[in-house]
């Protein structure tokens, strides 16, 4: 039950952070509209680890909210290390 909260959680944050017309959408019509067709790659060279999705739908909406993410992260007094990541931070490009 605690991983389904945390599940709606996040996902209603994620939504909120999309703003219009993504805040609305149940999680069926979020994954086929954002993430369905998503491909991308993981580059583990140094601090931060970067992921970058290729044929993004909405690519300029999700480039808004998470590319630079440690620096957007920091001004709201939140650590941008992961900490199951041994405390790297992550950081996204859409291409």
């Amino acid at each position: 039950m605690t991983v389904s909260l945390l599940a709606q959680a996040v996902l209603h944050q994620w939504r909120c952070r999309l703003g219009e017309p993504f805040a609305t959408w149940d999680a069926k019509h979020l994954a086929k509209e954002v993430l369905q067709g998503l491909a991308g790659d993981v580059r583990v060279t140094a601090d931060p680890i970067v992921v970058t999705s290729y044929n993004a739908p909405n690519a300029d909406c999700l480039r808004r909210q998470y590319e630079g993410l440690p620096n957007k992260l920091r001004p709201e007094n939140l650590n941008p290390g992961v900490p199951w990541l041994e405390n790297y931070q992550l950081d996204f490009r859409c291409r």
